[in-house]
């Protein structure tokens, strides 16, 4: 006797839904304020290299009470899909890129960026609301899943 099981891909939703660590606040206040969010995404070429990155992430993350005009940061990770980034927010542009230049982060880039594919999105809101910046990023990572 034969037996056959089928599973659909459409029920596997929640390996879809990107996992986020709690919220990292910065030193930053932005009640009130227009902010800058970035979403990256690394999509590894390998899943041996997630490990690597994420504590790396994670590192950064240890400080990110002291990342000045930082608002604050989301980690975020699809497991099943060797992806993960962060959502952090900014005062202002200006900060973004000082971090982007910052050693760590170029020591980081160097090291991991030709593992796997990187991109990203920015933009500006007038106000910083959660969940709203969660709804979002997660419109934004997931829609470059497909």
């Amino acid at each position: 006797m034969e037996s056959t099981s089928t599973t659909s891909r459409t029920t596997s939703t929640p390996l879809r839904t990107p996992l986020l660590t709690p919220w990292m606040p910065g030193p930053a206040d932005s009640r009130g304020a227009p902010v800058v969010v970035s979403v990256t995404e690394f999509l590894a070429h390998h899943r041996r290299e997630l490990p690597g990155v994420a504590l790396k992430g994670l590192q950064m993350r240890m400080g990110w009470y002291a990342m000045p005009g930082a608002v604050g940061l989301w980690l975020w990770s699809l497991p099943a899909s060797s992806r993960g980034g962060s959502i952090s927010v900014w005062v202002n542009e200006g900060d973004l890129e000082r971090f982007i230049a910052l050693p760590c982060h170029v020591e980081i880039m160097q090291r991991y960026g030709s593992r796997g594919t990187v991109r990203s999105t920015m933009w500006k809101a007038e106000t910083f609301e959660p969940h709203s910046v969660i709804e979002r990023a997660r419109a934004w990572i997931t829609a470059g899943s497909m």
